[in-house]
Order: C-alpha cells, then structure tokens, then sequence
C-alpha cells in the first residue's frame, strides 16, 4: 500500500511543478534557503553578502562560517528565484549554491 501511494505521489504532476517550484525558488517563511559559497575571508563573505541584500525581496541572510563549506542562509519578504541570488553573486567572484530542499 505505501509502495503504491509513493508511486502516485511522485507521478502525478502537481506534485512536480510544486517540487520544482520550490527547487527553484526561495519562498517567504521561517526556513529559508541555504547556499555554500566558496568565499572564505571575513571581507569576501561580506562582499557576498551585500550582494545577496541587494536582490529585491531579499529580507536578510546570515553567514554560517564556522561550517565548511560556508553556508549562508537567505530569508525573503517574496518568492525570489535561486537563479537571481547566484548570478548577483557570481558578479562578486565568487559562487552561491543552492542546497537541497529544506527537511520537514
């Protein structure tokens, strides 16, 4: 019986669109979105992060640096694409990778 609804859950395409909706957007709420930054220095991280706060929508983002590869955690006030955030600071030198889908 489980066997068979995770079928159904993974074939039908609401499900897809939502799962790729989230894989490719942060969305406003408590979790956020965590990216890994290959910056490393106190003044590339900052750099980093003034990038990510200039995105519109962005509401803020804290750097975890004591955790490698470096995390940052981005909060919105609205849907922003993952694309937006990683191109804003790829112009930084640097990159911005979108982790997984957030644990329940």
């Amino acid at each position: 019986m489980l066997a068979l609804s995770l079928v159904l859950f993974r074939n039908n395409p609401l499900n897809q669109r939502t799962m790729g909706f989230l894989s490719e957007n942060v969305i406003p709420g408590n979790h956020g979105k965590i990216f890994a930054t290959n910056a490393r220095e106190n003044h590339e991280l900052e750099s980093v992060k003034k990038a990510i706060l200039s995105v519109d929508g962005i509401k803020d983002c804290f750097i975890h640096a004591e955790i490698f590869p470096v995390e940052i955690t981005v909060h919105t006030s609205k849907v922003v694409k993952i694309e937006d955030i990683e191109n804003k600071v790829k112009a930084t030198g640097f990159h911005a990778i979108g982790k997984g889908i957030f644990e329940l």
